[in-house]
């Protein structure tokens, strides 16, 4: 039982893990910095927005999104929104491909986890996670970035695995 709890911790509001806390050990809680601020209460502003592009059932969608880049930027995620805006999202880049955890603590809304390889193809679609839920959302392999966007917005578009995304300093599609 104490494993699956230390699990759970391990695990970020609707974000990524970051590498001290990925697998951490059974005995030890999770890393101080891998969780969102403790005076969080709203969702986060002044993100860095850039472009994204989506190529998926033989259209492009371009997309902004707010870049996630940092550890706490990464652990506090999509928490809080009220709303997302369907050209909008927030992109969660890694360094270097490393298996994806998620989770919905504290996010308000569904969205759609679209898991990017590094080259840009889609690994894996988690089509509207449930708000508040505490369950992992896993990408099921090594991944450059996890693109959040409302839920159902993949479907809307065709993202599924045959489609491709790029942004300024990740991949081209």
């Amino acid at each position: 039982m104490f494993v699956g709890a230390a699990l759970a911790l391990a695990l970020l509001g609707c974000r990524a893990q970051t590498e001290a806390t990925a697998n951490p050990p059974a005995a030890q809680a999770p890393a101080a910095e891998a969780m969102p601020p403790a005076e969080l209460d709203g969702p986060q502003t002044g993100l860095e927005t850039v472009p994204l592009t989506i190529k998926a059932a033989g259209k492009t969608h371009r997309l902004t999104v707010e870049v996630a880049r940092t550890a706490d930027q990464q652990a506090t995620g999509m928490m809080f929104r009220e709303s997302i805006a369907d050209d909008r999202g927030m992109l969660f880049p890694f360094e270097r491909p490393k298996p994806a955890s998620f989770w919905m603590r504290n996010t308000l809304i569904p969205l759609d986890l679209v898991f990017v390889r590094l080259d840009g193809t889609v690994a894996r679609v988690a089509a509207n996670a449930v708000p508040l839920s505490l369950a992992a959302i896993e990408s099921g392999e090594p991944v450059i970035a996890v693109l959040e966007i409302g839920g159902g917005r993949a479907a809307a578009l065709g993202i599924d695995e045959t489609a491709r995304v790029s942004w300024p300093g990740g991949p081209r599609g």
